[in-house]
């Protein structure tokens, strides 16, 4: 089956899911977006808005608030928060599409994601970011240099499910990475947030404090994991734990001052994120803890 035959739902309708439902309906593909409330009467009403280069244009998109079991779609992506994830899982537990893509960080694990979607599971991340606002997306496509969507079996094989979504991306000029080992990387990667995030919002403490904060945060967790028998993946990570403390601190004060952490601190953004980042860090708690570490 070619990419452009393959029918896929959009399940969340945030930055995420409406950044992938952009360039996938731009290269043809058969789109359909699940969306509540004022979200699916502003896509229902005027499309998918975005701003391209200072302009802001519409796309027509198919939008739903009700998904029925007999619906079948090739692949859906779940392009919730993570902290809505099993949420979103049970709300497809019924529905016969055999493959489900959840794009978002995991610090736990799969075993209560697996419980619900079963084989069907496929793990995935983003490699983009940016914010809505007044309905419109305004979205951040980095240079494949810098990210790329993630995806890969549990497993770490390359299934027919795997190549068939490799299609999808190409045909959407989208860059993305087939990782053989999704646990350990998303694990890594909420360490990532975790510590980038949880200092972001933290208040009452300067750029300096923040950097040096990230710093800490970053370390403990990642030698902690590696305890707990993880292998840190991506493996730029383990760069980090022998770079002297000091260049770090000077890292991450130049991040903690560009334009995309200032976009991270608009009040929509930061209430969401802020909750994502304290369920994250509970579920990597429990995790090193099963695993009889303590950071």
């Amino acid at each position: 089956m070619s990419a452009k035959q393959n029918r896929i739902l959009i399940f969340g309708a945030g930055v995420i899911g409406s950044a992938y439902a952009l360039k996938f309906i731009e290269a043809g593909i058969d789109i359909t977006m699940f969306a509540r409330s004022s979200r699916y009467t502003t896509l229902k009403e005027n499309g998918l808005q975005y701003n391209e280069k200072g302009k802001i244009k519409s796309i027509k998109v198919n939008v739903i608030d009700n998904l029925e079991n007999d619906d079948v779609y090739d692949f859906i992506f779940v392009t919730v928060r993570y902290d809505q994830v099993e949420s979103a899982l049970l709300s497809l537990k019924d529905n016969r599409s055999k493959n489900i893509v959840t794009m978002t960080n995991n610090s736990l694990g799969f075993s209560a994601w697996l419980d619900i979607a079963h084989d069907r599971l496929l793990p995935a991340f983003p490699g983009f970011g940016g914010q809505i606002k007044d309905g419109i997306l305004y979205a951040r496509f980095p240079p494949k240099a810098l990210a790329t969507s993630i995806f890969g079996e549990i497993n770490g094989l390359v299934t027919e499910r795997v190549k068939n979504l490799t299609k999808l991306f190409e045909a959407a000029k989208l860059p993305y990475t087939i990782n053989n080992d999704m646990k350990a990387f998303l694990i890594t990667h909420s360490i990532s947030d975790i510590a980038l995030l949880g200092a972001l919002y933290t208040e009452n403490m300067g750029i300096s404090e923040k950097a040096h904060q990230i710093t800490v945060v970053l370390k403990m967790y990642l030698m902690a994991i590696q305890k707990a028998g993880v292998d840190i993946n991506p493996s730029v990570f383990k760069v980090v734990l022998k770079c002297p403390n000091l260049i770090l601190d000077l890292f991450f004060r130049i991040w903690l001052q560009t334009k995309m952490v200032k976009d991270m601190m608009l009040p929509d953004f930061a209430n969401s994120a802020n909750r994502e980042v304290v369920q994250l860090r509970n579920d990597l708690l429990k995790f090193l803890s099963q695993n009889g570490v303590t950071p």
